[in-house]
């Protein structure tokens, strides 16, 4: 009964209104740009890590992916590449949040991310080649954050963005840092059961990562 009444209401609804009617046209709204601050280098320099993070995603990606496949199967290391690729992902939702809060994406935002995005290394041997990897990745990740901080640090005409650098230093960086030492510490965990148990080592330490 309630789906003919709806039917009966837009079936007038259309006799009384055509298209160009209902379309809504708005006007480009004026407002003030005072309270955009950001420099320039910063803004791109912040552009720029939102496609690093988004890099650093579809590599664990394809991490995870390796190490799921039936001729690997290794679903600890599956599952801790793909929660970090969806960490990435996040960081780069944060950064993008971030920018949107400072009135810095009015335009051309699809040029964030490209449309073409391929990970550079789609196979491992074992998994301690891939945690040496991941170590890598995230060690570049966190160099590239720093050169965002120094680029909001010197912005244009001495001018700090003290807000921006506290956040990437407080949250970004502080993640990144505890980040790299827990790989560090799984290599050399990982490294020493090798050493012992050949093998078996990546086995029993796969079982690990999924408890």
């Amino acid at each position: 009964m309630k789906a003919i009444v709806f039917a009966c209401v837009f079936a007038i609804c259309a006799v009384g209104f055509s298209s160009a009617d209902l379309y809504c046209h708005h006007k480009k709204p004026d407002i003030p740009g005072d309270w955009v601050s950001m420099a320039d280098t910063c803004t791109n320099s912040m552009r720029r890590q939102i496609q690093e993070e988004i890099n650093a995603a579809m590599q664990y990606m394809a991490m995870g992916a390796h190490f799921s496949k039936d001729t690997v199967n290794r679903p600890g290391f599956a599952k801790m590449f793909f929660d970090a690729a969806s960490e990435e992902r996040e960081h780069a939702i944060k950064l993008i949040s971030y920018l949107l809060m400072r009135g810095e994406l009015t335009t051309d935002v699809s040029s964030l991310i490209k449309t073409v995005l391929e990970p550079a290394v789609v196979e491992w041997k074992t998994g301690i080649d891939a945690l040496r990897d991941a170590l890598q990745l995230e060690t570049s990740v966190t160099k590239k954050i720093r050169d965002v901080i120094q680029k909001c640090e010197e912005g244009n005409n001495d001018f700090n963005d003290y807000h921006l650098v506290d956040y990437l230093s407080g949250d970004f960086l502080d993640e990144q840092y505890k980040g790299q030492r827990d790989l560090a510490g799984k290599i050399s965990t990982l490294d020493k059961m090798i050493d012992k148990h050949g093998g078996l080592a990546e086995f029993l330490f796969d079982k690990k990562l999924l408890s």
